[in-house]
């Protein structure tokens, strides 16, 4: 699709908020059934009902003529999908015809096998989801995987050239012991560390409550031993950066509970079926794999103009003893991480 990126064809939402940023989930599936993230026995799409990449190539043509920018590719876990390279490639022969930068986030099983091919296509950082270095905890946090694998394929993604940050989501009683740690060993390696606080996202087996720790507790506790700086660092998402001296890395918070971060909200996601949700925490959503099949480019554009009609102004996450269930129904999974 083409079309006209000046000023008032950008995707303006009702609150004046430039959407420039667009994840698309290429999948529901993943290798891990990480607990915070996932049930234990998870019931996936069937894959007919999975965009090809030919809709989502077009989909992402029509966001990209409408003015977005950044383009992060998540799942599930993206390097799962079969012949994931192949929109890759393709998506990565935009940048510098409108996109400004593709980027991925993933758990680091496939990297040992992508890096390479991923740094060809144009993709120059990663951000890999890293909770824990402790082996034993690895495979009681994400259900199946192994630490060693995940290591490997970051150092893969170095060798590449790729640069990478870690995020991590921080659970008390589950690895708030290993915060420190994880980011004297990220920093020592070259790599930014990004903690995020879990959210009520469907029904995963745990207690939420039990596990929630509000960052602005950790921020805290951990000034008080670091030095931070405010850093002015923005990637196109929601993370609050600062320079942490001792360490000489820089540290990011996400605090989606604690502070939501809406009023800068420049982003959708795009699920592996075509529906647009408008917000991470709300159930508003388009359907763009209909819009696309049913009324090609003019259609996806008039879909669009809707979202962003009906953008929502935030979310509202609760999580307390009153309030056990999850925010929305859906896992975070389907959404993308």
């Amino acid at each position: 699709m083409t079309g006209s990126t000046s000023p008032q064809r950008h995707l303006i939402d009702g609150f004046g908020r430039r959407v420039s940023y667009l994840r698309i989930s290429v999948t529901d599936r993943c290798d891990f059934r990480c607990v915070y993230c996932m049930a234990e026995d998870m019931t996936f799409l069937p894959k007919k009902d999975v965009l090809s990449f030919e809709e989502v190539e077009a989909i992402a043509g029509a966001f990209i003529a409408r003015g977005t920018t950044k383009i992060r590719l998540t799942g599930g876990e993206p390097l799962v999908r079969r012949d994931i390279m192949r929109l890759v490639e393709s998506l990565g022969r935009r940048i510098g015809n409108g996109l400004d930068e593709l980027t991925i986030t993933t758990n680091g099983s496939q990297l040992g096998k992508y890096a390479e091919g991923l740094h060809a296509a144009g993709v120059r950082r990663i951000n890999v989801s890293l909770d824990t270095l402790d082996a034993g905890r690895f495979a009681e946090i994400t259900r199946r995987g192994r630490l060693d694998q995940v290591l490997s394929g970051i150092a893969a993604a170095q060798a590449a050239g790729l640069a990478i940050k870690i995020n991590m989501v921080a659970m008390r009683g589950v690895n708030d012991d290993e915060i420190e740690p994880m980011m004297d060993w990220a920093h020592a390696q070259g790599m930014g560390l990004t903690l995020i606080e879990g959210m009520p996202l469907g029904e995963v087996g745990m207690d939420r409550v039990d596990s929630y720790l509000p960052l602005r507790e950790l921020h805290e506790k951990l000034s008080r031993r670091y030095s931070f700086t405010p850093l002015d660092k923005r990637t196109g998402g929601p993370a609050r950066y600062v320079h942490v001296a001792e360490t000489g890395g820089t540290l990011g918070f996400i605090t989606p509970m604690s502070h939501n971060f809406c009023e800068s909200c420049n982003r959708v996601r795009l699920t592996a079926t075509g529906q647009l949700f408008l917000c991470l925490g709300q159930d508003d959503q388009v359907n763009l794999r209909d819009a696309w099949r049913d009324g090609g480019a003019e259609g996806l554009d008039a879909a669009l103009d809707h979202a962003m009609r009906i953008k929502p102004k935030g979310h509202d996450f609760i999580l307390d003893r009153t309030h056990t269930t999850p925010a929305v129904a859906r896992h975070m999974s389907v959404t993308g991480g």
